[in-house]
């Protein structure tokens, strides 16, 4: 949460409530929903920081609130963000785990975990197709992540069908 938080001070101030809803509107309704207090704890963490600063602002009719903007140093850590690769494959799977280790337990068949697994992914596939036939087609980016989580899930099916091949 802390660099996609940054990230959006990049624009210019805003209070946590804002980004609250600006990841919300931005990601859709397919993203886990960030907690705004979450978001309150993680600004802090990043004040303490150095990478944004605060200030409270007076309001006449509701409490005060406090604006945040990014430093020089919070602008420096989004550079060297956009500039990583994300290049960790998953091999530390929990579901390979479970795979590999069911023999030895006696606790699992693995042909039956492969079957439960797959139902979960073709019902979680099931929910993205309901989520994107739902989502504002307006929103590119919540689209994107959409069938992003789909292609994903399709690799995984295609996977478990090459472990049930295997294991048979």
């Amino acid at each position: 949460m802390r660099l996609p938080l940054l990230a959006l001070l990049a624009r210019g101030p805003a209070h946590g409530y804002e980004l609250k809803q600006d990841l919300e509107q931005l990601l859709g309704s397919a993203y886990p929903q960030p907690n705004v207090g979450q978001i309150y704890v993680t600004l802090g963490r990043l004040e303490k920081s150095g990478l944004i600063e605060g200030e409270d602002v007076e309001q006449s009719s509701r409490p005060n609130k406090k604006v945040y903007h990014l430093t020089d140093a919070g602008r420096e850590a989004l550079h060297a963000w956009f500039e990583e690769t994300e290049d960790e494959p998953r091999v530390r799977d929990e579901f390979f785990m479970k795979l590999a280790l069911a023999p030895q337990t006696g606790l699992a068949e693995q042909i039956a975990l492969i079957n439960r697994q797959r139902r979960q992914y073709l019902t979680t596939m099931r929910n993205l197709s309901k989520l994107a036939a739902a989502e504002n087609r307006d929103n590119r980016i919540a689209h994107l992540l959409i069938e992003g989580a789909m292609l994903h899930l399709q690799a995984d099916l295609d996977w478990l069908e090459r472990c049930q091949e295997e294991l048979e």
